[in-house]
């Protein structure tokens, strides 16, 4: 069994960027700037944006964390959003999820320049996905499929199942792994809510890539899974643990324990495909800096 070290790639993957920055800025360019909006004081999401500007600061971007009260209207959040869309220094932009209940998330992604997306939800950057055109890519599916690349995994030709079809992973990571390309080329099954835990066990079994993103402890058991598959746990979850100072400790939705002793590969959790999301959050925020130099004073559009 080969583990999925979605960390170390990350590092590799930043350390790349790292060197791209470097010599950017030795032209005496300015470096890419990613400004991260964060409503209210949810503790998961302050961790989880410290870690994005962090990771900033390693590779050399410049960065702002605009951080606002939770009692925010959605019509201020928005005014905000255009500012840094207005902003020719400001490349990439991330509001962190999740929002408080009177914000609509969706309104507030589709306020979003494109081309400032590095999340990649906006909707044109979605149906640029589809339609095999450049884009800025979903940030968790991408990481995904970079550690399929660098681990030299196949996938034209099998069968990937995912079991989750939400905006963020599932569904894009269904696309991704259908659409031409390496890594693509695979035959989707999609699984989801609605799908009869019955059927769920009956399909599992047949994939040879089996992706997970439902956000359900341990839902995927050994018997789900065929000797030999490719496990890809995207479920980060947290648990009692009296074992730990927090009481809790991150589990995904795959029994790791039992089903390591039947894949092939498998990322852990902690470890694995969460960092490669920060990582590709990243190169999106350099694709979109490259892409930005290239059109200031053009008009893009919403």
């Amino acid at each position: 069994m080969v583990l999925l070290d979605g960390k170390k790639i990350s590092q590799d993957i930043k350390d790349e960027l790292k060197e791209e920055v470097s010599k950017i800025t030795q032209d005496g360019k300015r470096p890419p700037h990613l400004v991260a909006i964060l409503v209210g004081d949810n503790p998961a999401s302050q961790t989880y944006v410290k870690g994005k500007m962090r990771s900033c600061e390693y590779v050399g971007y410049s960065s702002t964390l605009m951080r606002l009260p939770s009692t925010i209207s959605q019509e201020a959040l928005l005014k905000k959003v255009e500012t840094y869309n207005q902003d020719p220094d400001v490349d990439g932009i991330i509001v962190q999820m999740p929002l408080p209940d009177h914000i609509t998330p969706q309104e507030i992604t589709q306020k979003i320049r494109p081309g400032k997306d590095v999340d990649g939800f906006h909707p044109l950057n979605v149906g640029l996905m589809t339609l095999n055109f450049p884009c800025l890519m979903p940030a968790t599916p991408s990481g995904i499929l970079e550690l399929l690349h660098r681990y030299n995994i196949p996938t034209k030709g099998k069968h990937c199942v995912v079991v989750g079809r939400s905006r963020i992973v599932g569904r894009p990571t269904s696309i991704l792994m259908s659409r031409g390309g390496n890594p693509g080329e695979a035959t989707v099954t999609i699984c989801h809510i609605n799908t009869p835990p019955e059927e769920l066990k009956r399909i599992c079994p047949q994939a040879d890539i089996l992706i997970v993103a439902v956000g359900k402890p341990d839902l995927i058991t050994a018997d789900m899974v065929k000797e030999g598959a490719v496990v890809i746990d995207v479920g980060i979850n947290r648990v009692p643990s009296p074992e730990t100072r927090s009481g809790y400790r991150l589990k995904g939705d795959v029994e790791f324990e039992t089903v390591s002793q039947k894949a092939s590969h498998i990322t852990p959790v902690p470890g694995g495909v969460g960092p490669m999301t920060v990582a590709m959050l990243l190169r999106n925020t350099l694709n979109a800096y490259n892409q930005n130099l290239a059109t200031v004073g053009e008009i893009i559009p919403e």
